[in-house]
């Protein structure tokens, strides 16, 4: 037997043992009664049921980091449908992806004066001399993915911080992926190091398939703000460098995912073919499409979009009447073609089918 072939040979035989072996069939089990957990229906409302009514005539100015991001996007539409039920005067201001843009819309917030402050998909760290203006002034803010954990961010004088559990989000994607390959993905992993919440979410990742026993490949750090530019040519060299070693791509947010496809289209590779994309956030409407289109993307770990909109305007309301935040961690969804239909899927979106806008409405008296 030909060296090469014995190598394989005893490969194929370990990978057997290890398959038959009591602990990877604990792992495995595990791995897929997360998946399934997050995969079913949000039919139970299990946010708050008492609250401050609504705070009169309050305007509202929502800094967005990027609104080309669809996570961005879903959550300021929910943010001014929320405003539109309690009554208060939104504006959104667009900082375009840039720090520069940030900058300069928080310090056109400032100048509006308003009642509240919502900055969405951004550190709050990075605008420090801007929200301690803010907070100096007496402004209230909240903040959806402005830090890795839920609720306040003190020390910037941030509220509430709005967001799922984010490990709990990258636990399931990885866990997919373990599950989807038998037991022996091969992960290339992309986040963006210009966010806490980024670096946080691709650690786990990365510590689970790891825990599991699979591999991973690379550890990609990429601008969000430049996906167009910057994953065609990527996408063809880790091809290129991993061959069929590469089963799954990770990622930290569905928009890596939006200019992956023709690179891997142009490799031969089918739409429902590996390397297989797993988004560990937002659930984009494009990944919604892709995934029932089984079009270079197979997963996204979903939040409520629309629902964290109406909580940060819920949790700013707690903060106009000077009460505590609400303590409510929305649930995250993980979207496959066989559950896309479901909670919101016909709308593309993560929209649980359990009521919060009543809940809401009749928290605030409206």
């Amino acid at each position: 037997m030909k060296r090469r072939d014995f190598l394989a040979t005893t490969a194929a035989a370990a990978f057997g043992l290890m398959l038959a072996s009591p602990a990877f069939a604990d792992a495995m089990a595990d791995a897929k009664a997360v998946v399934e957990k997050y995969a079913s229906k949000v039919e139970k409302w299990d946010g708050p049921t008492s609250g401050p009514k609504a705070a009169e005539g309050k305007t509202v100015v929502v800094v967005a980091a990027d609104m080309k991001n669809g996570g961005i996007l879903g959550v300021v539409n929910g943010i001014e449908e929320a405003a539109a039920a309690i009554g208060w005067k939104v504006t959104v201001l667009d900082s375009a992806g840039s720090i520069e843009g940030r900058t300069a819309s928080f310090g056109q917030a400032l100048t509006l004066k308003p009642g509240g402050i919502i900055i969405t998909g951004f550190d709050a760290i990075e605008q420090r001399p801007s929200m301690e203006e803010a907070k100096k002034a007496g402004i209230p803010m909240v903040a959806w993915h402005a830090a890795p954990a839920v609720g306040p961010v003190e020390d910037v004088g941030v509220f509430a911080n709005v967001t799922t559990d984010a490990m709990e989000v990258s636990k399931a994607a990885a866990d997919y992926a373990f599950v989807d390959a038998g037991g022996k993905p091969g992960v290339i992993i992309f986040t963006d190091s210009t966010y806490a919440i980024a670096i946080a979410k691709a650690d786990k990742m990365k510590e689970e398939i790891e825990a599991l026993g699979g591999t991973v490949l690379e550890y990609v750090d990429t601008p969000i703000a430049e996906t167009s530019q910057r994953m065609p040519q990527l996408t063809t060299s880790l091809l290129q460098r991993h061959g069929d070693q590469w089963t799954h791509a990770l990622a930290i947010n569905d928009i890596y995912f939006d200019f992956m496809g023709p690179s891997l289209a142009a490799a031969g590779i089918a739409g429902d073919g590996a390397p297989k994309s797993v988004a560990a956030g937002d659930g984009s409407e494009s990944a919604y499409q892709r995934i029932r289109a089984r079009q270079y993307q197979s997963v996204t770990v979903a939040e409520p979009l629309n629902l964290q909109g109406w909580q940060l305007v819920d949790e700013l309301n707690r903060a106009f009447a000077g009460e505590q935040w609400s303590g409510y961690v929305s649930p995250l969804h993980v979207v496959t073609v066989d559950n896309v239909e479901f909670d919101g899927g016909p709308k593309n979106s993560f929209d649980p089918d359990n009521g919060y806008r009543d809940e809401y409405k009749r928290i605030w008296g409206k």
